[in-house]
């Protein structure tokens, strides 16, 4: 599935939810679907700089795809940027580099977190965006 799909796929699953709150709520409490970045692997050259509470993200390529794993001390932190992960994981640099992640606004979540966090988030985004750039062919 592409970020694309996926994105839509997310969106399509949490809009039955009518209240931004409880739809947060939701997309932070349900656990990740990517392997969890193991403590050893948690270094400061894969701490993701600008987030409010400490964010690990590791990417790898195997087979011209992309794939990440992650980690954050907060769990409404971890929830947000697994999601992200979550969204490209699997995909091609192309893929990554063509859809910009609109679920947070499209789902009325991004309005209910504060600027600091939406920086976090828009840190995250540019640590993929600068992986899938690496391995572009």
């Amino acid at each position: 599935m592409t970020p694309r799909h996926r994105q839509s796929a997310l969106i399509a699953r949490y809009q039955i939810i009518p209240d931004p709150h409880e739809r947060l709520a939701a997309l932070t409490s349900r656990q990740s679907q990517l392997a969890p970045l193991p403590p050893e692997a948690r270094t400061d050259a894969l701490l993701v700089p600008g987030c409010v509470s400490r964010v690990w993200l590791a990417g790898s390529f195997e087979n011209g795809k992309c794939h990440f794993q992650m980690h954050a001390e907060s769990a409404l932190v971890k929830g947000l940027a697994a999601t992200l992960c979550e969204l490209y994981d699997d995909a091609t640099p192309e893929e990554i580099l063509a859809v910009e992640p609109e679920l947070f606004e499209t789902l009325g979540i991004a309005a209910h977190l504060t600027p600091t966090r939406l920086n976090g988030l828009a840190h995250i985004r540019a640590r993929i965006v600068a992986f899938a750039r690496q391995h572009l062919t």
